[in-house]
């Protein structure tokens, strides 16, 4: 039964991840579709993430009476459904609207799967949230490769998109007979609407958070457009990008917490900044589509290490709190991740796509430079330098405590 819920979550991360991939890798098929530029696909991912954090913003009460599985039972599958509302929409008007609901329904999902992980992870008393996050690696980067193949075969953003959603629907529903339970509040927990201002530390790692997000979403967003607008690469090649970069992330999380432990937190996070900085240099000054699509290769196995570290620091900087901490550092993170994509889009109208993407090789910099001012709770200390310590995503599983 354990391993049933275990697997359900994983594959929920995964699920998610998959949509989110596919919507990415085809996003130069959506410019063609709409016949749009680099300012309106820019506007286009804005409308997103304001209904993602729209939806967030005012979940927590929803979340407290229904819990994490009443929630994720019905948020998980209305956000497939959302999702062919995208594929099908006829106008740019009514893709907006689309994508509004897509962005309010993924909002949901994603803090609701986080909550069931936790839950999950309570239940087998030892860390497992890095394992559930790297499904979401695995669904990206096979969303991505169905983006590869679809554009080879000669598919527009519709079919892909509308095959995607379909498939996922039956699976959501399948999935939500997994979830388990979340375990009832203890007694004189309170109602958790009491709020106080959090150490200043806790907005000194956000702020690295919101860097590293703006950073990532600028690279999923951007990167399929780069190579086939700018590098002339057909969309199939351009549609590779994402995936490599998340196949990359991948292999980087899978060792980030060993490398972690030989450098230590503050050597690692500026190691990130330097590599994520120069990796992106290359794409930004590649002749050619392949040498960006290895460049972004490069950038995905050093900047993956960064927002886990962040999550991991935060459950530490605030005794006692910690719930209340990840989740700051996450909605601060959100934030980048909402932001970044937008200012490389209108850069990019005004410039070219090339200094646009360019800008993440400053904000890789301003994440080395603020390294050294990364305060070390104790707790992360302890599981930063020890072998087989527990995964610095674990925090990540109290994120809805707050």
């Amino acid at each position: 039964m354990l391993f049933r819920s275990r697997l359900g979550s994983f594959l929920t991360f995964a699920l998610a991840g998959l949509l989110c991939g596919v919507w990415t890798a085809r996003m130069p098929a959506l410019a063609d579709k709409f016949r749009t530029g680099e300012s309106e696909i820019g506007i286009v991912v804005l409308v997103w993430g304001l209904g993602a954090l729209a939806a967030m913003q005012g979940l927590r009460g929803v979340m407290a009476r229904a819990g994490s599985r009443g929630v994720l039972r019905v948020a998980l599958p209305l956000t497939a459904l959302a999702y062919t509302s995208v594929a099908l929409a006829p106008s740019y008007g009514v893709l907006l609207a689309a994508v509004a609901l897509f962005g309010m329904t993924f909002g949901v999902t994603d803090i609701a799967m986080n909550a069931q992980a936790s839950v999950v992870e309570q239940a087998y008393r030892r860390p497992i949230m890095s394992g559930m996050h790297a499904g979401w690696c695995v669904g990206a980067m096979s969303g991505g490769l169905f983006g590869v193949l679809t554009a080879a075969l000669g598919l527009g953003f519709t079919r892909t998109v509308l095959t995607a959603g379909l498939l996922a629907v039956p699976a959501a529903l399948a999935l939500g007979r997994t979830y388990l339970p979340d375990p009832a509040a203890p007694a004189g927990a309170g109602d958790g609407r009491r709020r106080t201002r959090l150490p200043a530390a806790v907005y000194l790692i956000g702020v690295l958070a919101f860097i590293a997000f703006m950073a990532e979403g600028s690279i999923a967003d951007w990167s399929g457009l780069l190579l086939h607008q700018e590098m002339g690469a057909s969309q199939a090649l351009a549609a590779l990008g994402y995936p490599v970069f998340e196949l990359a992330m991948l292999l980087g999380r899978l060792f980030g917490d060993r490398v972690r432990v030989r450098l230590g937190t503050r050597r690692m996070l500026a190691a990130a900044g330097i590599g994520t900085s120069l990796s992106m240099t290359v794409v930004v000054l590649a002749p050619s589509a392949p040498v960006a699509v290895a460049g972004f290769f490069l950038t995905g196995l050093v900047v993956c290490t960064v927002v886990p570290t962040t999550m991991s620091l935060a459950g530490t900087a605030a005794p006692g709190r910690s719930g209340a901490a990840v989740a700051q550092v996450g909605a601060m993170g959100y934030g980048g991740l909402l932001l970044g994509p937008v200012v490389v889009g209108f850069l990019s109208e005004a410039t070219s796509l090339r200094v646009g993407v360019g800008v993440v090789v400053l904000l890789a910099l301003l994440i080395s430079a603020g390294a050294r001012f990364v305060p070390l709770g104790g707790q992360a200390d302890v599981a930063a330098s020890r072998p087989g310590a527990a995964e610095p995503e674990e925090p990540r599983a109290v994120t809805l405590a707050a």
